[in-house]
């Protein structure tokens, strides 16, 4: 008897069919076994149905001598299910990779739970979506089991028949059964979820949600939309043969309105003709069901139920407008609001800019004052040592406060004091550029540290390459860079990239990366205190997986390597970290496979590390493709391997200074089956790694001795000679030259 069936209805989905048969029949899970209803489809699916049960014994193809329709061919399916759990999908949807493992780990946690509810993802047409509302909810629930009525929120769950695990015994003991007609999920959704003694959730995007462009009934208007009604009676009749669910029907009353409400309010369901008929259908189901004593809750549509309780539809249709005015005079007048307030503020920082500037003032921020990382984090340590009497503050927008260390001084991107600071400050420090609305001032400093030494083409490089450049303002970035005065430098190769990428008004200094100081210097103390926060054992080798953007692809997010087969490869005694590029941090992409293999142990997810120097020394080796992590990485002297089955496309859309994989800093990969001979055999460490790793560090780490913290500190800040730090190139920075350059915009063609 298999651990799941999978039953799948079809009707007119050939395009589609193979992917959705594909995503189950492919996942590594393999205990299961789909039923294919077809629902008398008119197109090529049922030819597919019996082209897959042919090769694949798990798969049985059920065809139906009529058409149905969706509820009754999923009911239709039910007669022929063995498994331990029955499932739903619909066949244009899809399961995402590994979501059967998941739900087989979660169901053995919470020892079979009546119904297990899982997350989904929209995938529109024209791309992906966000994760559902529901995703709090799950996340919440952990690894505890409840019931509605001790938790009657999770009634918000999606309602649909495809997030849900449901005990066959269960689902079949109280024979549950989906009627005919639209919104046929509804009923079944909210009676097996009343009725189930035990629920469970799993924090995990399993199913992505097809939003076709054309063919989805939910989004056709017409008078289909009335079956709601119909659909909802069923649920109450259902009730009213169970004495023991009256706990349950003021919720359901109120979830039952609240969808009707919404279908109301979506002009692609109920036409303008059909919404008084609607209405009054919705209130005749009010006055018929109403529990007594009934309160609306808080959240729900508050307003518009006590209206259904007294008002025809005239008043309802009122509502709707008063509130459609509202919001575009709210929007109207926030527009006006910004508008008025960025003009204030822009007086307000003239205003500053007449005072003098503070000669002891240095202003820090990183990855556009969303982080307090990097280069800026390390001067600005250094510069808390060496200038106690420098005072540093940090310009962080307000989710990144948290990030601050206790009792860093800060100022809030757009504030008050964030326009008086840095009108007054002597030093600006960043790897960004800083917001076009702020005026350099004579005798002010600007130093950019840059965020690594360039693979990639960078700013002026990039007006050949539109795909890349989207969204991008070249000439606006160039003006933002004219304010630089100093430009930090790892090695000569950088100098000559930034000089040629930003022809701007800049002196380089050969500083080597701040960041990178307690890489050369070792931090073994640093790197244990990481691994023991990361409960990885001293005795473990550990392997970082850092995969950069692809700019061939719409979000930048495409995964090069099977996670979960890569870290069961390594073997006993290894340990798998991935870091993803900081901008997909909140890329739905991390919801669908990585943040399940990290809460299983496959793996750890290390995304949200504050500090990427941390999880360096906590490794033991890099698996990288183009990021520029590999160049910080080298100063470590540890291997690294480069993955580049992409590489030609890669060129192609982004442009690069170099080949990668002609000049490597180890051994390059071009498949999943070569980086896993090379990682299982050993070679990621051998001789020749080692040599190719010691002609990388030669270029790339030629400045980089642990003290371009300190050398920027003395240098800039302080205005010590170049001399004054041992090792770096000796050149000389003539800051004050620099500062009271004319930021003048050169022609670019």
């Amino acid at each position: 008897m298999p651990r799941f069936s999978i039953i799948v209805p079809v009707f007119k989905v050939q395009g589609f069919l193979r992917e959705c048969l594909d995503s189950v029949l492919g996942q590594s899970f393999t205990d299961l076994e789909v039923i294919a209803v077809d629902d008398c489809s008119p197109d090529g699916s049922g030819a597919i149905l019996d082209e897959y049960a042919a090769r694949d014994p798990r798969m049985k193809a059920v065809h139906l001598p009529e058409n149905v329709g969706l509820g009754r061919a999923r009911n239709a399916g039910l007669p022929h299910a063995r498994g331990d759990y029955v499932l739903f999908l619909d066949s244009d949807d899809r399961y995402t990779p590994g979501l059967l493992r998941a739900v087989a780990d979660r169901l053995d946690v919470t020892r079979d739970p009546d119904i297990l509810v899982f997350d989904h993802v929209r995938t529109h047409w024209w791309g992906r979506g966000g994760r559902s509302d529901a995703a709090g909810l799950l996340e919440q629930a952990g690894t505890s089991t409840f019931s509605i009525r001790d938790h009657p929120e999770y009634l918000r769950l999606f309602l649909v028949a495809w997030n849900k695990a449901y005990r066959r015994d269960f689902f079949l003991g109280h024979s549950f059964q989906y009627q005919p007609g639209l919104y046929e999920d509804a009923p079944v959704t909210y009676q097996t979820m009343v009725t189930a003694e035990r629920i469970a959730c799993l924090d995990r995007v399993g199913v992505e949600y097809r939003q076709r462009r054309q063919g989805a009934i939910t989004r056709t208007p017409g008078r289909r939309h009335f079956e709601i009604f119909e659909q909802y009676e069923g649920l109450f009749a259902f009730l009213a043969e169970r004495p023991g669910l009256d706990w349950a029907r003021p919720l359901l009353f109120e979830r039952a309105l609240d969808h009707m409400l919404f279908a109301l309010a979506r002009p692609e369901r109920v036409l303008r003709g059909d919404r008084r008929e609607f209405y009054r259908r919705t209130r005749a189901f009010y006055r018929k069901h109403v529990p007594p004593g009934f309160v609306p809750p808080r959240e729900s549509r508050r307003t518009e139920l006590r209206l259904l309780a007294v008002a025809p539809h005239r008043a309802h249709a009122a509502l709707g407008a008063l509130r459609r005015v509202r919001r575009a005079l709210g929007s109207r007048k926030l527009r006006l609001r910004n508008v008025v307030a960025r003009r204030i503020m822009r007086c307000w920082y003239r205003l500053q800019s007449k005072r003098a500037l503070d000669p002891n003032l240095v202003v820090y921020s990183a990855g556009h004052s969303r982080a307090v990382n990097g280069d800026p984090y390390a001067i600005h340590a250094r510069a808390a040592e060496l200038a106690p009497h420098l005072r540093g503050v940090w310009v962080v927008r307000p989710e990144a406060v948290e990030l601050l260390p206790p009792g860093t001084e800060h100022v809030t991107l757009g504030s008050w004091r964030y326009y008086r600071v840095m009108a007054r400050a002597k030093y600006w420090v960043n790897n960004r550029n800083w917001a076009g609305d702020l005026v350099k001032r004579p005798g002010a400093v600007h130093v950019h540290t840059h965020q690594g030494t360039p693979l990639k083409y960078m700013a002026l490089d990039l007006l050949d390459r539109p795909g890349a450049r989207h969204g991008t303002d070249v000439r606006a970035m160039l003006r933002r860079s004219d304010r630089w005065d100093v430009s930090l430098v790892a090695n000569r190769y950088s100098e000559e990239i930034w000089q040629r990428a930003y022809p701007c008004h800049f002196t380089s200094l050969r500083s080597g990366s701040p960041r990178n100081d307690v890489l050369v210097r070792g931090g073994t103390a640093r790197a244990a205190e990481v691994r023991d926060r990361l409960g990885i054992q001293p005795s473990e080798t550990v392997l970082l997986y850092a995969p950069t953007l692809r700019d061939y692809r719409k979000g930048g997010h495409v995964w090069r390597v099977d996670l979960e087969t890569l870290a069961g490869s390594l073997g006993p005694g290894h340990r798998l970290l991935v870091r993803l590029h900081p901008s997909l941090a909140r890329h739905h992409e991390r919801a669908l496979l990585l943040g399940d293999l990290h809460r299983r142990g496959t793996l750890t997810d290390v995304t949200d590390e504050p500090h990427v120097e941390d999880v360096m020394l906590a490794s033991d080796a890099l698996i990288t493709d183009y990021s520029a992590l590999m160049f910080d990485y080298a100063c470590l002297d540890r291997p690294i391997v480069v993955h580049a089955d992409d590489w030609a496309a890669h060129l192609a859309a982004r442009g690069a200074y170099f080949d990668i994989t002609a000049e490597p800093p180890g051994h390059v990969t071009r498949s999943e089956e070569e980086l896993a001979k090379v990682l299982v055999s050993g070679a990621w460490r051998d001789a020749e790694s080692n040599r190719l790793r010691g002609a990388f560090r030669e270029r790339f780490c030629e400045y980089d001795d642990g003290r371009a913290a300190e050398r920027v500190v003395r240098q800039v800040l302080l205005g010590e000679p170049a001399d004054s730090v041992a090792g770096g190139d000796g050149g000389v920075v003539n800051i004050p030259a620099a500062a009271d350059r004319s930021a003048r915009l050169p022609e670019y063609s």
